[in-house]
């Protein structure tokens, strides 16, 4: 995959970016939305809660035997777009839904870690401007938070993938430790190449697997069941590290917001291009699925679980038929 479609993919964190964790505030009581439930297939809540009832019957199987149950959430337009790219790159600017945002909370609180490629949170500080080290990807709405505790959840985790080439704990607010625990997915050479960072950072933890340069996420995903105790995780994207779960079968359900906007998958004319995009013609707008798919013989099945409206977004949850 070429360099500009990295850094193109990780733009689209999986929902509304800009407010994702900076601002302290959260909604107040009249702006919390109630879905309709159009139908619903999933396990029973474990409990009755009144943040729950906004949404309706949540709950989820126990996780398979040596790795965490992975779900995943996107927001996607009409035609299936996850990204405008330029400068409105986010999630947010696709969804412009409080529901959607709200929903991503809900999902968080019932997660053991939120998983996400480190461009994801690259492209988090661009977007806020130069001297910004970046934001937690984590639950900020009160009545959610008191959910995951009732839910015996422990500490929020923010798990990335990455290669750690230049990577700089200091650089990075998630990798301070003191509001919640980050954890770093690489190969044994990232491994080595984060070494020196160990005696700053010692909470910081680092799963290595893999052999050499590469990455075996299977690995990863069973030690982070093994060792840290992950369940129930949570992938926010982006595409690629998406496309690379999906490809080695690692995606249990997905939920999808779907947005009620058609964007076109061609970035047009009229909008202004970031400086990399310049040299890409034409600059295409991506979907969920990043890199190489599969074959009629070997393409994906799924059950669709259970579909909500809320104003005239559809909110619908997909579990995998294996």
């Amino acid at each position: 995959m070429s360099m500009f479609l990295e850094r193109a993919f990780a733009r689209i964190h999986a929902h509304c970016m800009l407010s994702t964790v900076e601002s302290s505030t959260p909604m107040g009581d009249s702006s919390q939305p109630v879905f309709q439930v159009l139908f619903d297939d999933a396990e029973p809540s474990p409990f009755a809660n009144d943040a729950l009832a906004r949404y309706g019957n949540l709950g989820f199987p126990p996780a398979p035997p040596g790795r965490p149950w992975i779900h995943s959430n996107f927001v996607q337009s009409l035609d299936g777009i996850v990204s405008l790219l330029g400068k409105h790159a986010s999630g947010g600017d696709i969804s412009q839904s409080t529901a959607d945002r709200w929903l991503m909370d809900l999902l968080r609180a019932h997660s053991d870690g939120v998983l996400m490629g480190m461009n994801t949170l690259r492209e988090e500080r661009r977007l806020r401007g130069p001297g910004n080290r970046g934001i937690l990807f984590q639950v900020v709405e009160p009545e959610l938070l008191e959910l995951r505790r009732n839910l015996g959840k422990g500490r929020q985790r923010n798990i990335f993938v990455t290669r750690a080439e230049k990577l700089v704990f200091s650089e990075w607010k998630v990798f301070d430790g003191d509001v919640l625990d980050a954890v770093i997915v690489t190969s044994p050479a990232g491994t080595i190449r984060l070494a020196p960072q160990q005696q700053s950072h010692p909470h910081v933890t680092v799963v290595p697997a893999g052999k050499d340069e590469t990455i075996d996420l299977g690995l990863a995903m069973r030690k982070l069941r093994q060792h840290l105790g992950i369940e129930h995780l949570l992938c926010e994207g982006g595409p690629s590290l998406y496309g690379a779960l999906a490809r080695s079968d690692l995606i249990d359900e997905k939920f999808i917001t779907i947005a009620p906007v058609e964007v076109g998958q061609h970035v047009p004319p009229e909008q202004e291009r970031l400086p990399n995009e310049e040299s890409t013609d034409p600059l295409i707008r991506p979907n969920v699925f990043g890199g190489p798919g599969f074959t009629r013989e070997t393409m994906t099945r799924w059950t669709w679980l259970s579909s909500r409206k809320s104003g005239d977004h559809e909110f619908n949850r997909y579990r995998r038929k294996r």
